[in-house]
């Protein structure tokens, strides 16, 4: 009988099987319990998620799993501890705010592990197919979450776009998946960049068309111009623990499975979809930014930031090379910890629904609630890139990277986005610290033992990265030495 498969390497997924276990273990829990979230629900899932970020971070690289379907390497690593750690503090996130909303159903943290095990698949993998199953496995997980507060017709709204626009962005992505395996023959990313060493392959149309195809389905799933239309309403609609997790995971995720298939199957192909990355990029930054400015709403203005930051990694992705790869795998842990703990602040809004996000009414916040009010000027500090946050470190490796790649046009426009969305970001701490708090009960409530361990770990992260960024650095370059990125 031929082996199809070849030798079964099951460590290299060990982090995705600890996740779906658990994720199985806790509906069994729920459903024992009523379809009611205990506290072993929320333990067994912290513990799941912890689980996985011990077995990535004892990943060790070796040769491609599954007949090359599975990358183990270095960026497999990386991504996989990037992607549990956001799903360690979205769970302690949500810990703090199913509860007081009265969304305690244990399939949430359920859905969140599964998520994040879909999120895995596709930034390991080394074959279309499997990328694919991967990104709609974690889609399909978000459209349910988005809709969590059933009960409020916001968040079913949010669902419905989300679910509907995903879907046409599936289309896209399957259809260009299609055109390239047409050219090529194959959907193994290594195979294709093979292919691509046939001149007649390089310059087929149907290959081009096949890449703008993919990268038009993966810039819906990372927010990028113009594909951003969905990401404000489906933020601000679904409960914010699940915003958080939306706007941190699924774009790191998207943009690992862009360097796989941009950087190991259609390398040779660089010149031409480099140029089409970098319109998006401009695109995307200044358009993200412009929006934000005018926003009045918390949620929708995080929202416009994390498409400019989506930007602001399509710029590494141009630039390429060994500074722009390191650059990616930084920033990707900066915008992650920053956008998690920003997310969880807005979290603690009393009244969310009846405009309580309004950035109007974070108003005298530093002083009602200092520890909060300090991790939020962090977050906003990070995300415009002020040192010594890990977010001003991240922007000078990606810039710095375009520059020493020859794209200076690029780093300009990228250092002038980042100076005009200080204005939104130092808008919110303006109001936090400049402001009198209206009269009344105060707009957040206190942070419980979940919430707080997160805003610190998020903080401390932050701080660590932005102050002493050698150890970062150094695991980010090797991640990337040698692998032709």
């Amino acid at each position: 009988m031929p082996d199809f498969v070849g030798p079964i390497n099951w460590l290299a997924v060990l982090p995705e099987i600890i996740l779906c276990s658990v994720a199985s273990l806790v509906l069994v829990i729920t459903s024992g319990n009523g379809g009611r979230a205990g506290s072993r629900t929320l333990g067994f899932s912290l513990l799941g998620a912890v689980g996985a970020f011990v077995a990535a971070w004892m990943l060790t690289p070796g040769p491609d799993a599954f007949s090359g379907a599975i990358a183990v390497d270095g960026l497999s690593r990386v991504f996989s501890l990037i992607l549990a750690g956001s799903a360690v503090l979205t769970i302690l996130i949500t810990a703090g705010y199913t509860g007081r909303w009265e969304v305690q159903s244990g399939e949430y943290y359920a859905l969140i592990l599964f998520a994040t095990s879909g999120m895995m698949i596709m930034s390991k993998g080394m074959d279309m197919m499997t990328i694919f199953i991967g990104l709609e496995v974690s889609s399909i997980s978000q459209y349910i979450l988005a809709a969590f507060r059933w009960h409020q017709r916001r968040s079913v709204e949010a669902s419905i776009k989300y679910l509907l626009l995903g879907a046409f962005a599936s289309g896209f992505l399957l259809y260009g998946i299609a055109l390239t395996y047409g050219a090529t023959g194959s959907i193994q990313l290594r195979d294709m960049a093979a292919a691509l060493g046939d001149a007649g392959v390089l310059g087929n149309p149907l290959l081009l068309a096949g890449i703008g195809f993919i990268v038009v389905g993966f810039g819906f799933k990372v927010s990028a111009v113009p594909f951003h239309m969905w990401t404000p309403d489906v933020y601000q609609g679904a409960p914010t623990a699940v915003t958080a997790f939306m706007a941190a995971g699924p774009k790191v995720a998207g943009f690992a499975a862009l360097v796989r298939i941009l950087g190991f199957g259609f390398g040779a192909a660089r010149p031409e979809w480099s140029m089409i990355l970098w319109w998006l990029a401009v695109l995307t930054m200044t358009a993200g930014n412009i929006l934000a400015l005018v926003q009045s709403d918390m949620k929708r203005m995080l929202a416009y930031s994390s498409i400019a930051h989506a930007g602001y990694l399509l710029v590494s992705l141009v630039a390429g090379a060994e500074w722009g790869s390191v650059g990616t795998l930084y920033y990707m842990v900066a915008y992650a910890l920053t956008t998690l703990g920003a997310f969880g602040v807005v979290a603690l809004v009393r009244n969310e629904e009846d405009g309580g996000t309004a950035i109007e009414n974070f108003a005298g916040i530093g002083y009602a609630r200092p520890w909060v009010g300090l991790a939020m000027a962090v977050f906003m500090f990070s995300l415009g890139g002020i040192p010594p946050t890990a977010g001003f470190v991240g922007k000078f490796y990606i810039f710095g990277g375009a520059v020493r790649e020859g794209f200076v046009t690029l780093a300009v426009i990228g250092v002038l986005n980042s100076v005009v969305s200080m204005y939104y970001y130092l808008r919110v701490v303006v109001a936090m610290y400049m402001r009198p708090a209206a009269a009344g009960e105060s707009p957040l409530i206190p942070a419980n033992r979940t919430i707080t361990a997160a805003l610190a770990i998020a903080v401390l992260g932050i701080l660590v990265f932005g102050v002493y960024p050698g150890p970062l650095y150094a695991t980010a370059q090797a991640a990337v030495q040698g692998l032709g990125l």
